[in-house]
């Protein structure tokens, strides 16, 4: 079987790899070929030659970085805040009742319009982004929080209650370990919303990061910098969710590897 995984895995890292090459091959000459301008989709070797002009002008490491450590404080404030709160809902429905109407409301409200305001309230600052990431990136935490508090066997609480265990004990040995694998759901989820919502921070009311450098080659119309914009931020996404599925994996080593593969 381990044989066979591996034979699999390394088929899908090569045809993965095939395929890129073919994406790359395609962008690179396709565009020409049917006559769109390389103002409207440069060539991947114009947006590398970028990449390497903004290396050294627009000090794009500094600006990655920036957008880079936004995103995980606003991954990381926004899942607290959504265990906490998805926590505190599935142990009391009385709680939910009274919160729920406008947790809902604050997840229907577009994102993108919160924006603005904080930026009015906080001016030019780190702060617009983060809350903007927080925002994003609570809702799907704590709904997988709350369901998984919710359907914990209740008969399982009753009989730890029966050998007199307390309530952290509880907590500690049944109600934090069921709601791990919907944690991690929630957190892998939210691990690329982070990324939009710092996007969409520095695109509103952004001084430096990636999303400034967009809205930069935008209004210069420099469409290979606002491609590797993109590409950069696509990065950052992939590295966000790929450093969850590893603590996932570090903490939820007991659950089998088909059930791990499935919720990917």
């Amino acid at each position: 079987m381990n044989g066979s995984s591996g034979m699999s895995l390394r088929n899908g890292v090569i045809s993965s790899a095939v395929l890129l090459v073919v994406i790359l091959a395609a962008w690179e000459w396709g565009p020409a070929a049917m006559g769109v301008p390389a103002y409207i989709i440069p060539p991947v070797s114009d947006v590398v030659r970028e990449f390497m002009i903004m290396q050294e002008t627009e000090k794009l490491l500094m600006h990655s970085s920036i957008t880079a450590a936004e995103v995980v404080a606003g991954f990381v404030l926004g899942s607290l805040l959504g265990m906490v709160v998805g926590y505190i809902l599935g142990m009391s429905p009385a709680t939910e009742l009274v919160l729920s109407p406008y947790i809902l409301a604050l997840q229907i409200a577009p994102k993108v319009a919160f924006a603005p305001l904080f930026v009015m309230w906080f001016g030019y600052t780190v702060y617009p982004k983060v809350l903007v990431a927080i925002l994003i990136v609570f809702f799907p935490v704590m709904v997988n929080v709350l369901t998984a508090i919710r359907t914990v066997d209740p008969d399982l609480k009753n009989l730890a209650r029966s050998f007199r265990a307390s309530r952290w004990t509880i907590f500690r040995k049944i109600e934090f370990p069921a709601a791990m694998p919907p944690l991690f759901s929630g957190l892998r989820i939210g691990a690329t919303l982070a990324v939009i919502g710092v996007v969409v921070g520095e695109m509103v009311g952004g001084n430096a990061g990636l999303g400034y450098l967009l809205v930069f080659g935008e209004g210069s119309g420099n469409t290979a910098m606002v491609f590797v914009s993109i590409i950069l931020l696509t990065l950052i996404g992939i590295a966000a969710y790929l450093a969850v599925i590893f603590a996932e994996r570090k903490v939820l080593h007991y659950l089998p590897k088909d059930n791990a593969a499935h919720s990917v």
